[in-house]
């Protein structure tokens, strides 16, 4: 076996939960301003989290949720999401987090897939959230703020706090399942301990060093693992307070940098792609920043280096997925290596394998990435054989992306053996759209890649075979999709086929349907 050890020193993993590790980061400034809403100005204190997530944990355990159950949160990004997450995990059951922007279909497939008991969400989405629990185990929706009849105000869960955590094993005990499609198929609950999300708050603390009091801007959505861990998790950890915006809005997201002189930035590829070149960016004064930091999907060298030449800045990246709680590799402050996502975290070792033969790579070689430490996942939840599928016996996480990892330990990735499209740095499983697709009475088969796209990064393209005398267009496929998935999972593209290139057992040769669309461009 060749194995990789991350370049970093070995630290001690402790035996605690997320939010006993978060606290750490606020017991210091109780009366400070952590958690600002972005378009209100509206701030938390660390004493007023902190209080609220207890109140929160002792009102959920008075109203009968016991250790293990699951509650929905599908919220933006708002102060309270850090009060809503945290006093779940402090009454020791579990958040599954949604995407506000899901169908009601989407949403009714997590809430059933997870069994959870309740949802709690934003006046805004109730009507979403009201038809997403039809036929479901949910039979109680919260509303954080002002609630309308039939749900219950999230002020009137509050209760005596609990001022000790709900006694959980941190290395057994799931705390968030967030859901990822993985290397392939639709999308699966990510069983993450707390003690995933308290190592890799460790971990990425010992690779980073950051400024007590600094302040950066917090876009990236808290469903998604990157905003959970890196922003309401990690960064608060270790003393930072954060500016949430419920959407991503350039003009407001420069404005806060300005204004707050935020010293880093954490983004994605698209982002990167707007700050190297958006002539918006020329009408503010970023000369505050001193690092940016882009994950989620990889950037490429010259967007790296442009973002760069125009701050003034460092420009590095990262490296994660949602089954490693989220991040395995990053670049080290003061070190740059174009293209590169950096070294491992401490704690963690990698190996490059032949997808082929199953051999072991050297450095320089290309094939698939392999992960093992303390923040890869638990596996996938009621799904024994994906899990067998993407974790060997001794923890090795099979991470779907082809890479190398130089001679100094660096990791470059090139490409992706799993199937995911990665559309603005969200994951579009292709098998979901297929699945949607195929329920379209007019399509007879299907298949579904990714296509490059400058702005977006790929965007989901179907390969389309349609009944006998039927018409399909890219249009009426789009109008079918728009009510069954959320926007980002839309077909962008569209080609009309006479069969679907498959395998003996069925499986689509994607492979195939790319080589086609790079001959034909």
């Amino acid at each position: 076996m060749r194995v990789f050890e991350s370049p970093h020193e070995s630290i001690v993993i402790r035996n605690c939960s997320i939010t006993e590790r978060v606290f750490e980061g606020l017991t210091g400034r109780p009366d400070s301003a952590v958690i600002t809403d972005g378009p209100t100005g509206r701030s938390l204190t660390g004493r007023e989290l902190m209080d609220g997530v207890r109140s929160l944990a002792g009102g959920l355990a008075a109203s009968g949720v016991k250790k293990g159950d699951v509650i929905a949160l599908m919220a933006p990004n708002i102060p309270e999401f850090f009060i809503v997450f945290h006093g779940i995990a402090w009454a020791g059951a579990i958040v599954t987090t949604v995407n506000p922007t899901f169908t009601a279909n989407e949403l009714q497939h997590q809430l059933n897939d997870s069994g959870a008991i309740m949802l709690v969400t934003i006046g805004p989405f109730l009507a979403l959230a009201r038809q997403g629990i039809e036929g479901t185990n949910v039979r109680k929706i919260v509303v954080v703020g002002d609630s309308e009849e039939g749900a219950t105000p999230l002020s009137d869960l509050m209760g005596h706090p609990q001022q000790r955590q709900a006694p959980v094993d941190p290395a057994d005990d799931v705390v968030v399942l967030p859901y990822s499609s993985g290397t392939t198929g639709l999308p699966k609950g990510v069983e993450l301990t707390h003690r995933n999300l308290a190592a890799n708050v460790d971990q990425a603390q010992a690779a980073s060093r950051l400024a007590p009091g600094e302040t950066t801007p917090a876009f990236l959505p808290f469903f998604h693992i990157y905003g959970m861990e890196i922003l309401l998790n990690v960064y608060v950890a270790m003393g930072g307070n954060i500016v949430t915006l419920p959407r991503f809005d350039l003009e407001l997201f420069l404005r806060i940098i300005e204004e707050r002189q935020c010293s880093r930035l954490y983004i994605v590829p698209p982002v990167a792609i707007a700050l190297a070149k958006h002539p918006l960016v020329d009408q503010f004064d970023l000369s505050s920043v001193k690092l940016v930091l882009s994950g989620a999907a990889p950037m490429g060298a010259e967007v790296e280096q442009a973002v760069c030449a125009r701050l003034g800045c460092d420009t590095t990246q990262g490296y994660g997925m949602t089954e490693m709680s989220p991040v395995s590799h990053i670049m080290p402050l003061g070190t740059t290596r174009a293209g590169s996502a950096g070294p491992a975290l401490p704690n963690t070792r990698c190996r490059i394998v032949d997808p082929d033969s199953g051999t072991d790579l050297g450095p320089d070689d290309i094939g698939e990435l392999w992960v093992q430490g303390p923040q890869v996942m638990k596996g996938y939840l009621n799904n024994p054989q994906a899990t067998e599928e993407s974790l060997d016996a001794e923890g090795w996480l099979r991470t779907g992306d082809i890479a190398s990892i130089d001679a100094d330990g660096y990791l470059f990735v090139h490409d992706r053996l799993k199937e995911l499209i990665k559309f603005n740095a969200f994951a579009v499983p292709p098998a979901e759209v297929e699945a949607a697709l195929l329920s379209h009475p007019d399509i007879l088969d299907v298949g579904v890649i990714g296509v490059p796209d400058e702005e977006a990064g790929e965007i989901p393209m179907a390969f389309v075979v349609p009944r006998d005398g039927s018409e399909v267009t890219l249009e009426t496929v789009q109008a079918h999709l728009e009510t069954l998935l959320a926007h980002y999972k839309q077909v962008r593209r569209l080609r009309i086929v006479e069969s679907i290139p498959k395998t003996a057992s069925g499986k689509i040769l994607r492979r195939v349907l790319r080589q086609e669309t790079d001959a034909s461009a």
